[in-house]
């Protein structure tokens, strides 16, 4: 792995991206400690308890302790990632937008164009609901109108600025930007998390024997990411020979690989975001006050209604990434069947049919991680503070992990050098 480190620096593209990256990664964790104007932060993060286990500390984990420092990035990515959901859930009901899905690059580009607009729309709402909260807890030195604005336009200022990051991470760095920038929120509070535990076992507040259970239970979990992740299974595809001109083509075997979990991290990602927006919400309506405790993080109702959101998108993200009729007729297009079965609808029906059973593992998978920290929370009798970081954020690290060094290798690969992955 490091012979592959050294190489990836040794070719000048690709250690132009690698650099770029990470200097884009370092602007985000400076911006997370630039406080927003006339707010007290240090009395906030007290009054909402950031430390304990509520929806505001697992907003914090996601944005790097910007929410509890009160600084330009405390919304995170939150707003581009429901933004993104919207427009995607959309597709399926506008018929307009689905053939602009269709339409190639110039499509997706007029797709993340409105993603774009609901990103500042919701921005700014979000931005407002805060600068609410932060009101009502008096932690406003001079609440006039000017002050309050002030608060508002900088919160969606940073928000905005930092999906913008993101997109330029995608688009000149290595990996997914916007997955990167949560990956780095998450690893930047691994240190403070350490630190915690290192004291609560001290103190004698946790156990040593729970504190080494939840150990290897990471590992545990880690290592079945890693296999689910990579899990796949592959469909025989056989080409038919044919004459184009003087040339024989096709008469060559393939296959198609269904991976056991298409679509990543991102039904996690997606399940979050959505599920906080009740919680937040109810912070500043008391008329919610009943379906929100339902919904308290870490109760019986929110993880049956997180397990349910992560099965749902990841079906959901898996049917925007693999259409089966697409690659049915790729397939009879160029001379491509496989074995028993006949070319076009048929084999659209069995890839369906194997993609369903395989995804449905994979989302069961996934939906039992993003739960587990809360389940081993009522056996291990750890505070929420170093649960916090296991299920759901080990998942998108190691995920995130994974599809980045995965777009290192193909460059590297590229190449003729050899990668981590052997």
């Amino acid at each position: 792995m490091l012979e592959a480190l050294i190489n990836a620096f040794r070719i000048s593209d690709l250690r132009r991206k690698i650099l770029y990256t990470l200097g884009l990664l370092v602007v985000f964790r400076i911006g997370s400690y630039i406080p927003v104007p006339g707010v007290d932060a240090a009395t906030l993060r007290e009054m909402l308890d950031i430390g304990g286990g509520n929806v505001f500390a697992f907003l914090d984990l996601f944005a790097g302790g910007a929410l509890g420092n009160f600084a330009l990035f405390a919304m995170g990515v939150n707003p581009y990632i429901t933004a993104s959901i919207i427009m995607q859930l959309l597709q399926v009901v506008i018929p307009r937008l689905e053939e602009l899905a269709k339409e190639g690059i110039e499509g997706r580009k007029q797709i993340a164009q409105y993603t774009r607009y609901g990103t500042v729309i919701l921005a700014i709402v979000q931005a407002i609901g805060l600068t609410a909260l932060a009101r009502s807890y008096g932690v406003i030195a001079s609440p006039t109108f000017f002050t309050l604005a002030v608060i508002v336009v900088n919160l969606t200022a940073g928000s905005l600025f930092l999906t913008w990051i993101g997109e330029k991470i995608s688009e000149k760095g290595i990996g997914n930007g916007v997955s990167l920038i949560i990956f780095t929120g998450i690893v930047a509070r691994f240190p403070s998390q350490i630190g915690f535990a290192i004291r609560a076992v001290g103190e004698g507040g946790v156990s040593i024997f729970s504190l080494l259970l939840y150990l290897v239970l990471a590992v545990v979990v880690i290592a079945g990411v890693v296999m689910v992740q990579e899990g796949q299974r592959r469909i025989p595809v056989q080409y038919a020979r044919r004459v184009v001109g003087r040339r024989v083509m096709g008469g060559q075997s393939t296959h198609i690989p269904l991976r056991v979990n298409q679509a990543g991290v991102i039904p996690v990602i997606f399940a979050s975001s959505i599920l906080t927006f009740p919680l937040t919400l109810g912070q500043f309506v008391p008329s919610l006050a009943r379906f929100t405790d339902w919904l308290a993080l870490g109760g019986v109702g929110y993880n049956i209604v997180y397990a349910l959101l992560v099965v749902f998108f990841t079906y959901f993200y898996t049917a925007v990434t693999f259409n089966p009729r697409d690659v049915a007729d790729n397939m009879r297009k160029y001379g491509g069947f496989i074995p028993g079965l006949r070319p076009g609808r048929p084999t659209a029906e069995y890839l369906d049919r194997v993609l369903t059973r395989i995804t449905l593992l994979g989302a069961l998978f996934l939906a039992f991680i993003a739960v587990l920290p809360y389940l081993m929370a009522g056996i291990t009798r750890l505070p929420m503070q170093i649960m916090s970081f296991g299920g759901t954020s080990l998942l998108i690290m190691v995920g995130v992990a994974l599809d980045t060094m995965k777009q290192v290798e193909a460059q590297l690969l590229m190449r003729h050098y050899e990668g981590f992955i052997r």
